[in-house]
Formats: structure tokens, sequence, C-alpha cells
């Protein structure tokens, strides 16, 4: 089958001028009532989703690339999912799992238990997002340890709650005008391999070692006693960084050290986990295994949870001391129950490692063939395509690649960006290769256009 006729049956149907006119009414209202701190990327007004595709609400259908940030991971509107959300909107919204029971509450947990990174028994704290889960990661690491310090990376993205921000080191308008922010946040380089060495393995190997020794060899000798350290925050693939794996050899130091000096290790799995990587946590590529894990987004195939998973001993505090009146909603729960048992019976662990590497190998040879292409980089269906202005300086490509996005939307494919200049995909995890096929043409297009002007 040709790219042309997979377009025709799979690919976008772009109807209207974009934004259309109903979009455009929207578009006016949005801006009188809604708070301009949202980052909108281009004037897409969603009315409805089904799998893949998401219709405007003047009828154009896209591709979606972004899957509402990595969240509908299951396709938007997924049967099952749909199915077990009404049931149980029929049956019971709200009682509160703070201060009374759900039969769902401890179902779920069970079944995240037996998919944890690390060995059990597990505790379970539910919250509503991907902030709160780092907001309990923290409060109880410092809990836990009666320690007060922590340590997370530059680049890193954890929330935009005051616990989460301050751990938060992505973009500086994301902290603007809010300090002073929670003390005791130690920041320190994450191993971009791109950015940080020219050589081959062994010295990606040795910059990655570096960047987490200097915690040990420098932080620790210095100005950080690393017996008040309660825990290192990391992302195993940094999401708003820039869609940056870490390497292997990276994650086994900090194992080691948070061994060697009692502190914990917080993975943050938020946007890289429910099988994103082609493995239900990214950070098993490693072979680590961590303390606290800390999930939302895909969970849920898009209804609101966020959960702080940890070994059981960890969870020690005791009632009153951390708690959400919302968090664990018997609907969202009902939605991550549905959400675990598609992604099983679809087998979509082994299409996220399937679709991924068909993506990944179609765009092998993009950094030497397109002229603003720097590195391809991602595991499963978690890429990051990085635009630079020159090869050799690396220089931030950042209006090249907003150019590159708001050209696809144009076309009719959702991407987003991340870091300074980074695109990413991360599209549902039913993706098949021919939508994979349609929309990295669209992008390959894209980037010749504006590299052509640039």
């Amino acid at each position: 089958m040709t790219t042309k006729t997979m377009t025709a049956t799979i690919g976008p149907k772009i109807k209207t001028a974009l934004p259309g006119p109903n979009a455009k009414r929207v578009l006016e209202a949005d801006q009188k009532y809604i708070s301009p701190s949202y980052t909108r990327s281009y004037p897409l007004v969603a009315k409805s989703g089904r799998g893949i595709v998401v219709t405007d609400v003047d009828g154009n259908e896209f591709l979606d690339f972004s899957a509402g940030i990595a969240v509908t991971s299951t396709g938007h509107c997924h049967p099952e999912v749909v199915a077990a959300i009404q049931k149980q909107a029929g049956e019971l919204i709200h009682m509160s799992g703070t201060d009374f029971y759900y039969e769902n509450m401890v179902e779920l947990a069970a079944r995240l238990s037996k998919i944890a990174p690390m060995p059990g028994p597990h505790r379970i704290y539910y919250g509503n997002s991907g902030a709160e889960a780092i907001e309990c990661a923290l409060k109880l690491a410092r809990y836990h340890t009666k320690r007060q310090n922590a340590i997370a990376f530059f680049g890193a993205f954890h929330g935009r709650t005051m616990g989460a921000l301050s751990l938060t080191a992505s973009k500086p308008q994301q902290r603007r005008r809010f300090a002073p922010l929670v003390p005791g946040v130690t920041h320190v380089r994450y191993p971009d391999v791109y950015r940080g060495c020219v050589g081959g393995a062994q010295e990606a190997d040795n910059f990655a070692l570096g960047c987490a020794r200097f915690i040990e060899e420098k932080l620790f000798k210095t100005t950080l006693p690393p017996e008040e350290v309660a825990a290192i925050f990391v992302e195993p693939v940094q999401g708003e960084g820039g869609y940056v794996v870490a390497p292997t050899i990276f994650m086994q130091e900090l194992r080691r050290i948070c061994d060697r000096y009692g502190i914990l290790l917080v993975v943050d799995e938020v946007q890289s986990g429910i099988a994103r990587t082609g493995k239900w946590w990214a950070v098993e590529h490693t072979g680590v295994e961590p303390d606290m894990v800390c999930i939302a987004k895909g969970i849920a195939s898009g209804m609101p949870l966020g959960i702080t998973m940890t070994r059981a001993e960890i969870m020690d505090w005791v009632p009153g001391s951390h708690a959400s009146t919302f968090g664990g909603n018997p609907v969202a729960v009902a939605a991550a129950l549905a959400t675990l048992g598609v992604i099983e019976k679809e087998h979509l662990l082994e299409n996220s490692t399937n679709v991924g590497n068909h993506i990944q190998k179609r765009m092998a040879d993009w950094p030497s063939k397109l002229k603003l292409v720097g590195d391809v980089r991602g595991r499963g269906l978690m890429i990051g395509v990085e635009i630079v202005k020159d090869k050799l300086s690396k220089e931030y490509g950042a209006a090249e690649r907003d150019r590159i996005v708001e050209l696809a939307f144009e076309r009719g494919v959702l991407f987003l960006g991340c870091g300074p200049s980074t695109i990413r995909l991360c599209p549902p995890l039913i993706v098949t290769k021919e939508e994979a096929d349609v929309a990295v043409d669209v992008l390959e297009e894209c980037i010749r256009t504006v590299g052509k002007s640039a």
C-alpha cells in the first residue's frame, strides 16, 4: 500500500481553514474567560476522539501523536474504558476514599503491585494528578527518613504545585515570580548524552557516570551532607526536558549512591510509565529497582488519577499525615482497571515496542540527511526529534521547532514540543505502523519545508 493510499484512508481530513469558524468562536470566548497561563501550541478545539483520531468543532479530523500529552494510552474513548466509566458512574461516583472504603481502590492496588518495578509488598497512595503523586513522594520521603533535603535534575519536570515545582527545573517561566519555593532541593546535571559528549559509547558512559558521581564526589563533600538527603527524584526518560533517555549506567550509579547513604530513589514515571516505552515502567529498561514510583497520565486513559507506589515499609505514616478528598475516585479507578486490562489483552506493550522501533528506524538517518535534525532518541512510543539551527554548535532551534509543529497541525497531525527545541512523538499505544508512517511522512515534509526557509 502506498503512502498516498494510506493517507486517503487513515490519514487526517482537513475540511476548513484552521482554525475554522466554530473554533474561532471558542477561541474568542477562551481568551475572555480562561487563564492565560495555559500553554497552547496551536488552535485545536477538540470535540470528539476515537482511537488515534481527534475531530474538532468544525469537523476536521487529526491524527493525534500527542495522546493528550501522553494521557490517552488506549486511544481516545476506547469502548472498554468508556463502558467501565459508564457502569461505575451509574453505581457510585464519590464517597471519598480518604474517610471510607472502595473495593476497586484495593483491586487496582493489587493489580499495580503485580507489575511494580521493585519487589513487594507495596503500598499505594491515590491522588488526582502527577503533581500530587510527586507531592506525596516528597512528603513521604521526608517523613520516613526524617531528613529534609532532596536532589533533582536540571531539565526535570515534576509538576507545578509548590513542592513539585521546587523539584522542577525545565523552564524558567515555570518558576518565575513564585519564590520562595520549598527549601532543601539541589539540582544537578542530567546526562543528556547528545549535548554532553561527542565521542562513542564509552565516552557517553563516562559522561553519564560523571553526572551521577558529581553528587557523591562533589556535593556530599562540600555543601550537602548525605545523611540529610531524603530522596533523589529522577525521570528515567525526561519528559518536558526533551525526551532525554537516562543511560543505564547512570541509573545504576544513582541506585548505588542511594543504597550507600540510606537515600530513597524516587522515579517519576508520570509520562514514561504504563507501557509508554514498551515496558510497564521505563526504569525497567535499566534493571534498577526504585523505592517509590510516581504514576499518572496514561494510567486511566484520560480520567484524572495520580498514584504513588512504594515499598510497603516506606509508607509508614499515620492517619492524618496525608490525604486527598477525590484521590482514588471510583470512576477514575474503574477507568484505570479497564486501561490495564486493555493494555494486556491487546498486547500494547509489544505494540509500543514494535511501532516505536519502526518509527525510529524510519528516522534513523534524519540527523545525517535533514538540515534541522540534530538527534533522534527515545524508547517505545516516547520519541524525541531535536531540532537545531546548526549541527556543529548544536544551537537550539526553538523557533524552527515551533514552526514545524504548526505546519504539522495545518496538515492534520498533532505533535507537541518539549525541552528547548525537541518535537515529541507520544501517540496512543494502539497506533499502527501505517498510521505512524503517515505521521512520520508529514513530520519529515514539515522539517524539510522549514529547513528550506531557515
